[in-house]
């Protein structure tokens, strides 16, 4: 199962996106919380929700959890 991460900056419209580990768009090391190993990204989210009240799937690594 893979690792999952949460930006810790925001995009312009608030989202922290959450990312799975090898996404080519996962911030650097400084800028991502480790949220643990899910079997999907909407587990991951809802981790994610416990850090930051706007979280959003990020297009690229966790899609079927991105909303527009």
């Amino acid at each position: 199962m893979p690792k999952y991460y949460v930006n810790k900056n925001a995009q312009s419209n608030g989202d922290h996106e959450v990312h799975k580990e090898g996404c080519s768009y996962l911030p650097k090391v400084e800028n991502r919380t480790y949220l643990g190993v899910f079997s999907s990204c909407h587990d991951a989210v809802k981790e994610a929700k416990k850090h930051y009240r706007q979280v959003n799937g990020c297009y690229y690594c966790s899609r079927e959890c991105h909303t527009s």
